[in-house]
């Protein structure tokens, strides 16, 4: 019994450091890789036995149980769903969720080694890199090797090949999701290597890749590296001592950002405060916003159930003559409207107070990556739903294990 709980802790862990370095591939390989880590990880008995990771701190299963309970309430909501084949889509989809509780609880074997687990994340997010820009290129040069891809006409094409690997490079990965991926692979660099010049190689590198696919993450993801940045390389005694000189510089970065990026204005205040009024000429995000707060009394006191919010805005699309928004079938693009009309207010607000209590249960040695892995995830849920995808739903998980269940296998100290 006990050669075979080795070989299966072993298997664990080696299915951990894949996954973590797929994260930043496209999802097919990660979904079968994923599933096979939580499997083994049931193989391996530990819900049996008590937690090796006896000195961390009871809080860090809160997040998990929050997270659990929320789960529940999504399958709960079975009870009234008129559709019940995109509910049970749904549940298969949010099944993490859910199996991540009792992994919160008992804790990982003593195989994993956190310092190597963050290196394997970094290393594959510098892989992917060249490998996508490599891939795009010749994509470029070749577009009839993948007829699926929405080519731009002659005139567009020719135009650069930015243009061009920007605006496709979402149908192998997710833009947001890949560049959430980058930018947690270069916090966690800030953390498991000690050496500037590595760090000045590493972040560079990840940073210019966000900015080449172009999207409105690439504004969140430059206003986080400044606060990274400036918790990283200048002293705690600067910092504290020009607290309000530090404070206005990052207002002003990030409000610079936000308004030069051409991709941000298309979802300005003046586009927020009409966009109940659906048009196409409205950029598409409020359109969709828009159609889903028509009427919020539908929804808003138990939810409409789960897999249910995308045939809701499909009629409203119809309904409002937006016959392109219904043939493609739109879903909300933003994953707190989503559990609202799923789930109801009461839904919601457990959702939010999930993601609240990560920071506040993680040990100080880890509660920098907690902080910025929750800021950042709520940020990019405010613009589409992450877990509409099942390598964001990998990626909430990795950041959870990293964030909670290393505690007491925490990362080197930044000054040691």
């Amino acid at each position: 019994m006990k050669q075979y709980q080795e070989l299966i802790g072993r298997i664990n862990y080696a299915l951990f450091l894949v996954m973590l370095f797929l994260l930043p591939f496209p999802q097919k390989a990660l979904r079968y890789v994923g599933i096979a880590w939580i499997v083994s990880w049931f193989l391996d008995f530990r819900w049996l036995h008590k937690p090796l990771t006896t000195n961390r701190s009871p809080l860090t299963v809160i997040p998990f149980l929050a997270f659990g309970a929320w789960f529940l309430i999504k399958m709960l909501s079975g009870l009234w769903s008129p559709d019940l084949g995109a509910w049970g889509w749904k549940m298969v989809r949010y099944l993490a969720f859910g199996l991540l509780v009792p992994v919160g609880i008992w804790g990982v074997n003593e195989h994993y080694d956190w310092l190597k687990a963050g290196r394997v994340w970094v290393i594959g997010c510098l892989v992917a890199v060249p490998a996508y820009i490599a891939w795009m290129t010749f994509v470029h040069l070749h577009p009839e090797i993948v007829p699926y891809l929405n080519v731009p006409d002659c005139w567009e094409y020719h135009a650069g090949w930015f243009d061009f690997f920007s605006k496709n490079i979402s149908h192998f990965k997710h833009r947001l999701v890949l560049d959430s991926v980058m930018l947690f692979g270069a916090v966690i660099a800030l953390q498991v290597y000690k050496n500037k010049k590595q760090l000045a190689v590493i972040l560079p590198v990840l940073l210019l890749f966000i900015a080449l696919t172009d999207s409105r993450q690439a504004v969140l993801s430059g206003c986080m590296m400044a606060v990274i940045l400036i918790r990283r390389f200048i002293p705690q005694r600067w910092v504290w001592h020009y607290r309000a000189g530090v404070v206005i510089l990052i207002s002003a970065l990030c409000a610079g950002l936000v308004t030069l990026h051409p991709r941000m204005r298309d979802v300005g205040l003046n586009g927020l405060m009409h966009m109940r009024e659906l048009s196409y000429d409205h950029d598409v995000r409020l359109n969709i916003w828009g159609a889903a707060l028509q009427q919020p009394g539908d929804y808003l006191a138990f939810g409409l159930g789960a897999g249910q919010s995308t045939a809701y805005l499909t009629k409203q699309y119809e309904e409002a003559d937006l016959e392109y928004y219904a043939k493609a079938q739109y879903n909300t693009h933003n994953q707190y409207l989503e559990e609202m009309m799923e789930s109801g207010i009461g839904g919601l607000l457990l959702f939010i107070v999930a993601w609240l209590s990560i920071p506040f249960c993680v040990p100080k040695e880890n509660r920098l990556f907690a902080i910025l892995f929750t800021v950042l995830f709520m940020l990019n849920m405010c613009t589409e739903c992450m877990f509409g995808r099942f390598c964001g739903i990998m990626l909430w998980a990795a950041g959870m294990l990293f964030a909670l269940i290393a505690s007491g296998l925490s990362f080197p100290s930044r000054t040691a």
